[in-house]
């Protein structure tokens, strides 16, 4: 299995160097012998987004099993990267499941990657592993990480309890912030900059894996209920293309070829599953919860 701990000991110039060379306009990871035809694919920031590598290993099983020019792009919050799907600048995107519910109406579902053989995750309530907090009542008064407005675990599943629960963030917490990464979530706790955060739990465990020494400076407080996991959603417009089947069709294949399995093991997943939107319910009804409020 690939690891990433080399990436993260290179120097951090050459990292840049290469994402320079790499990611050309609007962030196409090949721009040198274009097709025709392409699949601009959206990737929201997560906790490996500047990763060349994995940027790399997407790129080439996606264009050698769609038969098409893969054009990844990355923009630095969900919003930018909804917005430009929704108006069809994107032909899909790998996005969340709150904003696949808040805009259903313009998107349709192209797949769902599987975790440990299951399309769910949960969302962590985390904070400094050297804290004596068991529960969410400990953290009043925090000064709170959230990842992304847009974010179902790293901000929508923790409104919602706080609002069950009586509260709103403005008045239990001290203080939010956005870090617009769920990485940078579990940095800000690790370092002491928060008291803690709301972050993806299946991003908090593959960090676990690259990256122990920083989790090891954080603790799960909270976990919540499954949810359905991050989907890759297309533009309405563009759902019965050929491209769209095509990237469906990679995408559910991903196991059977050495550069899907790479990819995979890259993002430590299992694979991509073809799913109902019924099983983005429950974060529509934590949407309900929150009506009126966010």
């Amino acid at each position: 299995m690939p690891s990433f701990c080399g990436m993260m000991r290179t120097d951090r110039r050459a990292i840049l160097l290469s994402l320079a060379t790499l990611l050309v306009g609007s962030g196409s990871v090949f721009s040198q012998g274009q097709k025709a035809e392409t699949i601009r694919f959206g990737l929201t920031p997560v906790f490996l987004n500047d990763d060349v590598q994995l940027l790399s290993a997407i790129a080439t099983y996606l264009e050698n099993a769609t038969g098409y020019r893969i054009d990844l792009i990355t923009r630095r919050t969900y919003q930018e990267i909804i917005s430009l799907l929704v108006s069809g600048q994107l032909d899909a995107a790998w996005i969340c499941g709150y904003p696949f519910v808040k805009y259903r109406a313009e998107l349709e579902l192209v797949a769902v990657p599987e975790w440990n053989g299951k399309p769910l995750y949960q969302s962590y309530l985390i904070a400094k592993s050297d804290r004596e907090v068991a529960t969410l009542s400990d953290l009043r008064g925090d000064i709170h990480a959230f990842c992304d407005p847009d974010s179902n675990s790293g901000y929508l599943v923790t409104m919602a309890l706080l609002h069950e629960n009586g509260f709103s963030s403005e008045i239990f917490f001290e203080k939010t912030l956005f870090t617009y990464a769920h990485r940078n979530v579990i940095r800000a706790v690790a370092s002491g900059l928060v008291q803690s955060g709301s972050v993806d739990g299946y991003v908090w465990e593959v960090m676990r894996e690259i990256d122990p020494e920083l989790v090891a400076g954080t603790k799960i407080v909270r976990k919540s209920e499954w949810f359905g996991f991050p989907p890759i959603a297309a533009s309405k417009r563009f759902a019965q293309t050929t491209q769209i089947k095509a990237l469906k069709k990679a995408l559910l294949s991903s196991g059977d070829s050495q550069d899907g399995r790479t990819m995979l093991a890259y993002l430590r997943l299992s694979g991509f599953v073809d799913a109902k939107p019924s099983l983005f319910d429950l974060v529509g009804r934590k949407i309900e919860t929150l009506k009126g409020v966010l």
